[in-house]
């Protein structure tokens, strides 16, 4: 099918910088990166792939001024042109800390050590170290950002500890190994507070990619359900229009009057269809508002008895049990249950009747504990304020007329579910005795059962 009518977009070149989409509606995996960054708007998409100017030029300018101010109370070289095209290295290699955070982190650091071995004053020079630790971090580069702080921290120890005696200033001492203590500190500090960031934005990303998934599952329900609800309607309609249609060609001649009276049929079951459906589109054109009419339910059951029998099917209604009020969504998968299970009748067996068993009872949902005395073969008794069942179950006679009876189509698909999403379990197969048997359980809530 798809290779029959291509995408549009097909053949087009993806932007840059979002994430594509594999056609079971999860996030395919991007090339770099975490995972929790593969999620839309997050990590490597989007704005995080844009080379970042803005800050990088006023970090530039406030490493340059900084260093500046600090080498006034220090007795290092004082800074000249090469000093500044070293402090200016470091900030331009930060632009690559989105597209290449590990080149940008050891190039960083690399520039920093020959700034000091050069022997220039100590100052906002670490500055372009630590934002180049936290993207690397940040961007799941963990172990090449503790290497290059490692790196940098044993680069300065060898500065400051031996090397010091052949690189400038001239008669510069070792530094005093509480300094290094306070680099360490330093150190490791950096690299909390660049995984504190990272876990945060990992679960910033975990959050998102969990309310989009959530989001996706409602838009799929609804879509199922606006399916469901289109199908019944439409098939059992149709089914009715297409019998009565048949019997008023074959009367039209013969019997003018029972031709009339199947055009009247055909008439209210289309005025009927096209009512439901048109409820249907406007819960799509208007999502949020409340219905405008109710939901259709048992207490429509005699309209499609009516129906049913306008079709040349006579249906028998039986009630087991003290009726109770059914939640709306029982009482609508009720009724579509139903209304299908007939369709199927009338479309697919050679019966002319068909029984309906509407068995209600209290109290079926939860056993309360067994007595111990009684055995382990005792009845169960019920538990006060459990929640009862309706049982529901449609029966023809047969024999099929045409394909399997049982079917394997949207019909019965629908009626699984439904019950499904209730709770509740459906089986729909040949009867023993002949025909075709469609027995459903819809559980109710106890706050919804008298």
């Amino acid at each position: 099918m798809d290779d029959q009518h291509p995408r549009r977009d097909q053949g087009r070149p993806r932007p840059r910088g979002r994430p594509s989409w594999r056609r079971d509606g999860g996030p395919a995996r991007l090339r770099g990166g975490p995972a929790f960054l593969r999620a839309r708007g997050t990590g490597t998409g989007g704005r995080d792939r844009c080379v970042p100017w803005p800050s990088t030029l006023l970090l530039s300018v406030l490493v340059v001024l900084g260093s500046v101010f600090a080498g006034r109370h220090q007795h290092r070289v004082g800074l000249d042109a090469y000093a500044v095209l070293l402090l200016l290295a470091g900030p331009a290699l930060l632009l690559l800390r989105r597209r290449h955070p590990v080149v940008a982190v050891y190039g960083v650091v690399v520039t920093a050590l020959v700034y000091l071995g050069a022997g220039y004053p100590y100052g906002p020079v670490f500055v372009s170290v630590v934002v180049a630790v936290f993207a690397a971090i940040a961007a799941g580069h963990r172990y090449a950002a503790w290497w290059a702080v490692g790196l940098l921290w044993a680069g300065h120890l060898l500065l400051a500890h031996w090397l010091y005696r052949w690189l400038p200033p001239a008669g510069d001492h070792a530094a005093p190994w509480g300094q290094e203590v306070v680099v360490a500190a330093w150190v490791v500090a950096v690299c909390a507070a660049a995984e504190l960031l990272r876990l945060r934005r990992e679960r910033w990303a975990r959050e998102a990619a969990e309310r989009e998934a959530a989001e996706r599952r409602r838009r799929d329900e609804e879509r199922m359900r606006i399916a469901r609800e289109l199908h019944d309607v439409l098939a059992h309609s149709i089914s009715v229009i297409n019998v009565q249609a048949g019997v008023g060609l074959a009367l039209l001649d013969a019997d003018p009057e029972q031709a009339r009276s199947a055009l009247t049929t055909i008439k209210a079951a289309s005025k009927e269809a096209l009512g439901e459906v048109r409820q249907v589109l406007d819960t799509l054109r208007t999502p949020g508002d409340a219905p405008r009419a109710p939901a259709p339910g048992l207490d429509r059951l005699p309209e499609l008895v009516e129906q049913a029998a306008a079709a040349g099917l006579a249906v028998e209604v039986r009630r087991e049990g003290e009726p109770v009020p059914l939640p709306p969504g029982a009482d609508l998968a009720a009724f579509r249950i139903i209304q299908e299970a007939l369709t199927n009748v009338v479309r697919h067996s050679g019966s002319r009747t068909a029984r309906i068993t509407l068995a209600y009872e209290r109290g079926a949902g939860r056993d309360a504990d067994q007595d111990p005395e009684a055995g382990s073969r005792a009845p169960a008794r019920r538990a006060p304020g459990a929640p009862g069942l309706l049982r529901l179950r449609i029966d023809d006679a047969g024999p099929a007329t045409r394909g399997n009876a049982g079917g394997g189509g949207n019909g019965l698909v629908g009626m699984r579910e439904r019950t499904a999403a209730l709770g509740g379990t459906i089986e729909a197969g040949p009867d023993p005795d002949g025909g075709f048997r469609v027995h459903a359980t819809i559980p109710l809530t106890p706050e919804e059962t008298p």
